[in-house]
This record gives structure tokens, C-alpha cells and sequence, in this order.
């Protein structure tokens, strides 16, 4: 079962040994590849062979290239490991609206009870009323509870006079936070023969990742809490390597799903393993989603 996320923040070179990863430093470190959920590489010295790259792909691995700024700027996904991936596109393009609405609506009412959650936890602000927007959302949001939330939740959890445009440490440990989730999103809907570009509600023709960004909306507030619950006091500085790694292991944090307590990394397979059913004929009902019920490290039995 995959759930280490590899995070390296130090020049070093990176081979395939055997089913290994070897990442070659002062301290050389191995980890079997079907160990491994993610790979984050955060520095301008770091070298890899095409076997590693190939690995990734065989193994499912998402990785993860960072930019000038320090941000996830892109993942590489394997191409087509899915045995039907034509046969899913299709259902994909000839889902029928009223399905697709109600898909939609099921993802945010949950990404609002798990704001509320947020504000519970936090003791900011009145969670209750997140909790009746979560209530009144209707076939395709038509009433825009979503963002009527967001813009009572923000200010509440990060002051009166935040913002998400703002240049500071919160939005880049948000913005760090929810580029990891959103590569493991599509990692997970890659793997179950779904094109990560064809959404059911974002349909921007210049974003490759329209359906991951529809998925991700019930994690996000996992994300929002870890940054509220560890917010670095000088809100000038930038986040440090401990920070990233700190956001990256929010893939193994446990979040509560149907079928019982799981890691994050497992409930987004089973949240895109039940989207796929939904487009193979099933109902919005059969859509598996997150309740975040704190940042609780998940136990793996080794």
C-alpha cells in the first residue's frame, strides 16, 4: 500500500535500484517504490535518471516539480495506466447535467461542514451558520452557497482583514497545501482511467485539471486548519522546509470516509474510485467523500 511522501529539500541525485528509489545525499536514503505516494523535489540541485521517471509512471508515483518561488509548478502523472481510459473518457464527455449538478452539490456541502468543522475547532466564529449554508445547497449550487461561505469562513479564521490575494505566509502555506492535494487528486483520477481536464463543475479550457479541482474541494479545509492551527506568527516570513513537509504530511493525516477512519491518501482513491462509478452509470449517491475530523497522523502497520 502506498503512503510514504518523499520530500527532498537538499541537492541530490536520484536512481532507481532494483524496486528502490535511491536518493544519494551526505546520508543516502532507499525507499521501495511501492512505498511511495508522492515525491516533492524542492531544490535547483537535484538530478534524476530516466529509470526513476519510468518508475514513477509504473508505480503510480506523483511528482512533484517546484518553481522559483518554492511552489508545487508541476506533476508528472503516469499516461493512460488505466486499462479503459478511452471507454472512461467517454462516459466522462455524455454525463448528463442533472447527474453532474448533483455530483457538484454533494462536494460542497461537504467542503462547508468541513469549514464549519474548521471554525469548531478553531472556536472562531459562529460554525453553526456554515452549517445551515452546508444545508441549503441545492442541485448545482444555483444559490452559490459555496462561495457565500468562504467569504464568511476566511475572515473568521485568519482575521477580519484577510484575504486570499494577499502575499504572506498563510496563503503560501494554503497555496503549498492545496497544490500537494491537488497532484494526489489527480494522481488518484489518473489511476482510475479518469482525464483529469474534463470537470463536472470547472470547465476552464486553459486548466488541465478541471475535475481534480472539482474533487479537491472537501480537503481543502484540512489544509486551512493545519495552516490555522500551526500559523507562523511573523506573517512576512516565508514557509521553511519543515513548513512544506509539514503540508505534505497531510496526505496521511486521518479523515473519516463511509467505509470507516482511513488516511487522506486513501480516501482520495476511494473518492475517485466512487466518482468513476457515478460515470459509469451510478448515482451521485454512490459519490464517497472526506469528513475531516482533525489532524490526527494515521497509523500505518508495517
Amino acid at each position: 500500500m502506498v503512503w510514504r511522501s518523499v520530500v527532498i529539500n537538499q541537492p541530490a541525485r536520484l536512481r532507481r535500484e532494483h524496486f528502490s528509489l535511491v536518493v544519494e545525499q551526505e546520508q543516502s536514503a532507499r525507499v521501495p517504490f511501492e512505498d511511495i505516494a508522492v515525491i516533492v523535489l524542492n531544490n535547483r540541485e537535484i538530478t534524476l535518471t530516466h529509470p526513476v521517471l519510468s518508475a514513477c509512471a509504473e508505480y503510480g508515483i506523483g511528482l512533484y516539480a517546484t518553481g522559483d518561488n518554492h511552489q508545487p509548478s508541476g506533476v508528472f502523472l503516469p499516461f493512460q495506466s488505466h486499462s479503459r481510459a478511452t471507454r472512461m473518457l467517454r462516459l466522462q464527455l455524455a454525463l448528463d447535467k442533472p447527474t453532474g449538478k448533483r455530483t457538484w452539490a454533494a462536494i460542497v456541502q461537504r467542503k462547508i461542514a468541513n469549514q464549519a468543522f474548521c471554525l469548531q475547532v478553531m472556536k472562531a466564529g459562529d460554525h453553526e451558520r456554515l452549517m445551515s449554508y452546508s444545508r441549503r445547497v441545492r442541485s448545482g449550487d444555483t444559490g452559490n452557497m459555496e462561495a457565500q461561505a468562504s467569504a464568511y469562513y476566511f475572515p473568521q479564521l485568519f482575521g477580519r482583514n484577510f484575504h486570499r490575494s494577499q502575499e504572506n505566509w498563510v496563503n503560501a502555506a494554503l497555496d503549498y497545501g492545496y497544490a500537494v492535494m491537488r497532484g494526489a487528486v489527480a494522481r488518484a483520477l489518473v489511476a482510475h482511467g479518469l482525464l483529469p481536464t474534463v470537470g463536472i463543475f470547472h470547465s476552464s479550457e486553459q486548466n488541465a485539471f478541471n475535475l481534480a479541482d472539482d474533487l479537491i474541494e472537501p480537503y481543502r479545509p484540512l489544509v486551512d486548519l493545519h495552516v490555522a492551527q500551526h500559523r507562523n506568527p511573523d506573517d512576512e516570513s516565508e514557509l521553511t522546509p519543515e513548513d512544506k513537509a509539514a503540508l505534505v504530511a497531510l496526505l496521511n493525516v486521518d479523515v473519516a470516509m463511509p467505509r470507516g477512519m482511513m488516511s487522506t491518501l486513501s480516501s482520495i482513491e476511494q473518492a475517485a474510485e466512487s466518482l468513476a462509478r457515478i460515470y459509469d452509470g451510478g448515482s451521485e449517491m454512490l459519490l464517497e467523500l472526506p469528513q475531516v475530523v482533525g489532524l490526527q497522523q494515521h497509523r500505518h502497520e508495517m
